[in-house]
């Protein structure tokens, strides 16, 4: 052991794990238990959210007429889905999948699962802390599924919650109330969550992990958890005044007619939000974007494509991404050098972007590519990913934004982007590292079987969202056939929706395939490391990990993608080597460094 492992040992020592049912699973400590609860949470809440789209593309595939099978069941004896519920539709689907799915899958389960893993840690540095956020979550889940059956129904002022139509002017009633403290309440576990991440990340790294040794997917959940520290208590605030406005007759977001004592400002609302919502595009995306440069490189058996020019172009776009949000604004009036300068930094940010695709593309090629299901679902992202960044260049310029403001189009771009990206990033890392969380591998058939009806599926559906908005269509209408113009999109919107329902149907394979990894006797062990990588988290400990992940901390001599080395493969008759892997003769060669 070198002396700064000792230190490390001295500073986390090794503490029994807990022997009952309830602090092993339920009230647990264990950064690793804490993921796998974000992970049922979070694919919960997909279920939710992708029921509720289901309900949105049959109200524009089939206008007026009963949902089947559960119609009468959700809506009355007619089974028509009417327009106020409809508005509550399409607004808890967007908030669901938003803050109550994806984001605790992207981050609260890898974040929680891997930071302590890949830096070579024993847990988070806050661990109740890390406890508490994960309760504080759940609470936020709860109040979102009360709104349900409020007297008046949920909220329905959009997944934007604009002002004035989210207060009690546009919108009555105490299901719109409980999805603002939802959201209230889930910012508070973001936040806590973020001080954790960004604490562990700084503290707790093994001897010889420096920040450029450290895996992407690291950078990427760090620099999430720095954008959810600086921008998510903005709209936790939002929320609050939003929540006094409507509990208790303060007037932060009312103004005109409907003010009692001059009012306040609406647009003020759209400030706030935004200052929040577009780096919430990153704060999505990062993760992936991690996950990506990793398992890109793990599969096509090559370092990842300049690395460091990966490093800091995620770090610029984390930087810039605090200065675009006014492009969500551009409609409201204000100022035209503003709007400029926002159109200037939107279209810039584009350019460390393309370096992070490009090397993506220049690390796949000539690569030994393995088609194993974590790499189908890390190509089909650069894929969608591609799709949504190329189309918001035209919604980041002026002129295109007044054209395509609020159509369908918009909903196609950041459904690309937000939605098929965020998720199937979530699915490479949920195939990639199952093993490690449940000790044995997901099935590959059925795995590829879900690829191809995910992908597919994904491109077709926001495809054709975004057609639709190029010929006119404008979002959020109960029925867009009511204008002459738009009757001819009768046809495509009504094949978008059979894409969408065999997009929900391919999600069963999943479903059986996790059921069967989590519960079936069948699987055989993973063993230690499967897909023969090369971080702490696979050639440092089991899987799955025991409580203090580590019996001896870790000393990190090499970066994160060590593979297809000529000299490693001679030394170790392999193609990769582990981060903290001493090769034959640099253990003489460290002891003799260190004695000078």
């Amino acid at each position: 052991m070198t002396p700064a492992q000792a230190l490390m040992e001295e500073a986390q020592p090794i503490h029994p794990a807990p022997t009952s049912f309830w602090r092993r699973y339920v009230f647990s400590i264990d950064h690793k238990m804490i993921a796998k609860q974000f992970l049922w949470a979070g694919l919960l809440f997909l279920l939710v959210g992708g029921a509720l789209a289901m309900l949105i593309r049959w109200q524009w595939g089939f206008p007026y007429r009963p949902v089947p099978l559960v119609g009468r069941l959700l809506f009355g004896e007619s089974g028509v889905i009417g327009p106020a519920t409809y508005q509550q539709i399409f607004t808890t689907h967007g908030l669901v999948m938003i803050f109550f799915a994806v984001t605790p899958v992207l981050i609260g389960t890898f974040g929680n699962l891997l930071i302590p893993l890949m830096i070579g840690a024993r847990d988070m540095a806050f661990p109740r802390l890390n406890m508490y956020s994960f309760w504080t979550f759940l609470l936020s889940q709860l109040l979102v599924l009360a709104s349900f059956f409020a007297p008046l129904g949920s909220a329905g002022a959009g997944w934007t919650t604009y002002t004035p139509l989210s207060t009690n002017v546009g919108m009555p009633g105490m299901g719109q109330t409980l999805v603002v403290a939802a959201i209230f309440v889930t910012g508070v576990s973001s936040t806590m969550g973020a001080v954790n991440y960004i604490t562990t990340v700084i503290r707790l790294r093994a001897p010889g992990m420096t920040y450029m040794r450290l895996p992407l997917t690291i950078w990427g959940l760090w620099l999430t958890a720095i954008l959810n520290a600086l921008f998510v208590p903005v709209l936790g605030s939002a929320a609050l005044l939003l929540l006094l406005d409507r509990s208790f007759g303060t007037e932060f977001f009312v103004a005109g007619a409907s003010a009692v004592r001059g009012g306040g400002d609406p647009i003020l609302w759209q400030h706030l939000f935004w200052i929040f919502g577009h780096p919430e595009v990153y704060i999505m995306i990062l993760p992936a974007w991690g996950i990506l440069g990793d398992v890109l490189s793990f599969f096509a058996r090559k370092p990842h494509h300049w690395y460091r020019g990966t490093v800091w172009a995620m770090v610029l776009v984390t930087v810039l991404s605090a200065m675009v949000y006014g492009h969500h604004m551009f409609m409201t009036g204000m100022s035209p050098l503003l709007g400029e300068g926002f159109m200037l930094f939107t279209l810039l940010i584009s350019i460390p972007s393309m370096v992070v695709v490009v090397n993506w593309v220049l690390t796949l090629w000539q690569g030994s590519l393995r088609y194993d299901t974590p790499m189908l679902f890390a190509l089909g992202t650069v894929f969608v990913f591609g799709v949504g960044g190329l189309t918001g260049l035209f919604l980041g310029d002026i002129s295109m934004d007044l054209y395509l403001h609020d159509t369908m189009f918009v909903v196609g771009h950041f459904h690309f982007t937000m939605a098929a990206a965020s998720v199937m990033g979530a699915f490479t890392g949920i195939y990639f590292w199952f093993p490690k969380m449940f000790g044995r591998r997901l099935g590959e058939r059925l795995g590829k079987i879900h690829f191809w009806f995910t992908f597919l599926g994904l491109t077709l559906v926001f495809g054709g969202q975004l057609l639709a908005g190029y010929a006119g269509q404008e979002r959020r209408l109960f029925d867009p056939f009511q204008y002459t113009f738009i009757q001819g999109l009768r046809g495509l919107n009504r094949w978008t929706s059979y894409f969408a329902f065999a997009l929900f149907t391919g999600q069963l394979f999943f479903v059986v395939n996790f059921f069967r990894g989590v519960f079936g006797r069948r699987a055989a062990p993973a063993g230690p490391n499967p897909w023969h990588v090369t971080t702490l988290e696979w050639t440092a400990t089991s899987s799955p990990p025991p409580f203090h992940n580590f019996d001896r901390i870790p000393e990190v001599v090499r970066g994160p993608h060590e593979l297809s080395n000529p000299e490693v493969r001679r030394l170790t008759g392999r193609d990769f080597a582990g981060q903290a892997e001493l090769l034959p003769g640099d253990g003489a060669a460290a002891v003799a460094a260190r004695k000078g």
